[in-house]
């Protein structure tokens, strides 16, 4: 796994990846919000994001 970046030894962000990452977090919290106003379970909601996450991942370390 030599391929992998420690985000501690990476120079700072550009602000373009700062704001993408503020976006997206905006936008998941925003969903979450409508699925659990909609009525979806908390364990579905969580299930969804983490298998999403495993699938990131996934394709991450697969490359």
């Amino acid at each position: 796994m030599s391929n992998v970046t420690r985000m501690y030894h990476a120079p700072p962000l550009s602000p373009a990846i700062n704001q993408a990452v503020a976006e997206l977090d905006t936008t998941i919290a925003k969903a979450i919000d409508a699925a659990k106003a909609a009525g979806l379970p908390q364990g579905l909601v969580a299930s969804t994001l983490h298998g999403h996450a495993h699938g990131q991942a996934h394709i991450m370390v697969s490359k």
